[in-house]
């Protein structure tokens, strides 16, 4: 089986090979390393003169990748963990975000920052947080976070070599070895696709929208399905764990959920949710990320206020207010995971 590391490895070697543009930049990328999750692995021995290893300095490898950029070239930066995103905020916030704006829409910057992000693997307080709610207000960058749904390096390749703008590509270390769930996508979960504002990504590649056990109604859906009693939207891993806990649900519990799986986080496109919302009343977002001013808040929000949807209950789970430590109990902790989500749904469900 593919594994979602060797499919985004595979992707970026279709994207070296399709457009000679393509160009890599970060902290140990060079072969027999191959970047700390191995993504970047046989890039550097295939095309050494295309893949830069770089000095520790995030501030300074996006910088250099967003002139790249507007100087026609397609790079593909390698943040080594997302934590060091901050490092490079003022050149992806300030700058790389900025300049179709502030140049009157004469340039492009076709630049996709790639990073892994989020906890599980005993990393400590600097090295496992989920900060991409950090970027997701920032108008002219478009934030990625794909699942094990699907085909990510399909959407990886896509975004590398047809967007024209900033990408920041969050992959949750979790995932790198997961198995694509190709199968299970096809038989028994809906796929829908988002046009994202005036530059849409190709059809295909989004898939934000699974159900399980699928509702009447979709294409897929298998006859005779039940009417779920409640929506629960994640993305990234946590859209794992939260298939996990339904698959729990419905077997244990005779409760049925659709899980709306986003892949784009920015700009929010929420129609989805909205549409599975409309239908089930109750809405459960799952994040790992902390609780407060996370990406729960603003789906929440906007649901709140669309005039269509009535919610009966709505709820966030998302990782404690807190640092997160190495210790995996303590870790575990203040974390959702399953059981989390199937206590928050009987909760929601159960009167």
């Amino acid at each position: 089986m593919i594994t979602v590391l060797e499919s985004l490895n595979t992707a970026l070697h279709r994207a070296f090979a399709f457009d000679e543009r393509v160009i890599l930049l970060g902290e140990d990328v060079l072969d027999p390393y191959g970047g700390a999750f191995k993504v970047t692995r046989g890039l550097s021995s295939k095309y050494p003169e295309r893949v830069l290893t770089t000095p520790i300095s995030e501030a300074g490898i996006v910088g250099v990748a967003a002139g790249l950029a507007l100087r026609g070239m397609r790079p593909v930066v390698e943040i080594m963990f997302g934590d060091f995103l901050t490092l490079s905020a003022d050149q992806l916030i300030n700058h790389a975000a900025k300049f179709r704006w502030m140049y009157n829409d004469q340039v492009r910057v076709p630049l996709v920052v790639r990073t892994p992000m989020g906890a599980r693997r005993g990393y400590g307080p600097t090295h496992s947080q989920t900060l991409e709610k950090l970027f997701l207000g920032v108008p002219g960058l478009r934030i990625l976070s794909p699942a094990a749904l699907g085909d990510p390096g399909e959407l990886l390749f896509q975004v590398i070599i047809k967007s024209e703008d900033p990408v920041l590509f969050v992959e949750n270390k979790l995932l790198y070895l997961l198995p694509l769930d190709e199968n299970t996508t096809l038989q028994e979960f809906t796929i829908q696709n988002w046009q994202v504002g005036d530059h849409p990504l190709p059809q295909g590649l989004s898939s934000p929208l699974s159900l399980f056990p699928p509702a009447p109604g979709y294409s897929l859906s298998l006859r005779g399905a039940p009417q779920p009693m409640l929506t629960i939207a994640a993305y990234g891993y946590m859209a794992e764990l939260a298939r996990q806990a339904s698959r729990k649900l419905a077997y244990e519990h005779e409760i049925f959920t659709e899980l709306v799986v986003p892949t784009q986080l920015a700009p929010f496109q929420i129609d989805a949710i909205l549409e599975s919302a409309r239908t089930t009343g109750r809405l459960l977002v799952v994040e790992e990320g902390s609780l407060t001013s996370g990406w729960g808040a603003e789906v929440l929000a906007r649901t709140a206020e669309s005039p269509a949807i009535k919610l009966h209950h709505a709820r966030r789970l998302a990782a404690r207010d807190l640092p997160l430590p190495a210790s995996a109990p303590l870790e575990n902790a203040l974390l959702p995971g399953v059981d989390e989500i199937v206590r928050a749904v009987l909760s929601m469900v159960i009167k």
